[in-house]
């Protein structure tokens, strides 16, 4: 009987093969991107700018986050689903009250001569805050601006803020900027 031999499979081609399905899996695959917050920082400082002036108090919602997670308003406690109802009464300050921020007249378009609050949300956290609490506090915060916008879109215009268009969406902005101030964590207290 003939022995027969084993028929070679040409290896020349595998390597052009490997290649081919290699760059076929890098176009064809998607990569999860992390995404973060939307946050914009603050122009760099000029050396030859004064002292920034003193802000009062009143024109301050301190939100407090210790390393319990526990959320505190100028050091009084209070749930994490009441923030955005308090948030907004401090933003929108609806009846002038002393102990609410101050308020300037500035000209918006669309809207003439508007009163617009001098408020700024400060928000610290401990170093010990989960991270869980802590995006959970600035979802309440962006809540509120979100709605405070909304609601003047709706009143204003009969639409909502997202059917506007650019430079009517830019006036209401003007009226209720996104004043949210992060301080450095730190030891903020139990």
């Amino acid at each position: 009987m003939a022995r027969r031999d084993t028929p070679e499979i040409p290896s020349g081609a595998m390597a052009d093969i490997a290649f081919m399905l290699l760059i076929f899996f890098l176009v064809a695959t998607t990569m999860d991107v992390d995404s973060g917050l939307a946050r914009m920082l603050p122009p760099k400082l000029d050396e030859e700018m004064p002292d920034p002036p003193e802000i009062k108090e009143r024109n301050v919602f301190v939100v407090q986050i210790n390393s319990q997670n526990r959320v505190a308003l100028k050091g009084e406690p209070v749930e994490i689903n009441q923030l955005k109802d308090k948030a907004k009464e401090f933003i929108a300050n609806p009846n002038d009250l002393e102990k609410l921020p101050e308020k300037e007249i500035k000209d918006v378009e669309y809207f003439g001569p508007y009163n617009i609050s001098k408020g700024v949300i400060s928000l610290q956290n401990d170093n010990g805050t989960s991270y869980e609490t802590y995006i959970a506090v600035q979802n309440e915060l962006v809540k509120a601006y979100n709605e405070l916008r909304e609601d003047l879109a709706q009143s204003k215009f009969h639409k909502s803020f997202e059917e506007l268009d650019e430079p009517r969406q830019s006036a209401i902005r003007k009226i209720y900027a996104q004043k949210i101030s992060e301080a450095e964590p730190r030891n903020v207290g139990k």
